[in-house]
């Protein structure tokens, strides 16, 4: 495996850990629709939280979350839309989507993690 793919597995890990140790059920990782593949798909109470994982080992280009671009969210959006349409019965009456990034940013001392919820909209 690449280089950078270990580095992405790793940040996807350590989400999914911040992410449980902060109430969420993941519900899903690395589902794939189409050309369009949502990293983690995490449940809090009725908020149903689509995840998109962006891990850097040096910030000289810029920070993770900056690096989703609008053809990123448009196949994030198409995704979303099946999985929830799949499994919609699996879901709380009263359940609202949201879009998060979860920017990590690892160096061989520190690892840095930043939530940001409601990143981007549905539109």
């Amino acid at each position: 495996m690449a280089e950078h793919n270990d580095l992405g597995k790793l940040g996807e890990d350590l989400a999914t850990a911040y992410l449980e140790e902060n109430g969420y059920k993941i519900l899903d990782r690395n589902y794939v629709f189409q050309k369009a593949e949502i990293d983690i798909i995490a449940q809090k109470d009725s908020i149903v939280a689509i995840i998109e994982v962006k891990t850097r080992s040096n910030l000289d280009f810029g920070s993770p979350e900056e690096f989703v671009k609008q053809k990123k969210i448009q196949l994030l959006i198409k995704a979303v839309n099946a999985y929830i349409n799949d499994r919609e019965k699996d879901f709380a009456e009263d359940f609202e989507v949201r879009f998060d990034i979860i920017a990590i940013h690892l160096t061989s001392e520190t690892t840095a993690i930043e939530h940001l919820t409601d990143a981007f909209y549905h539109f």
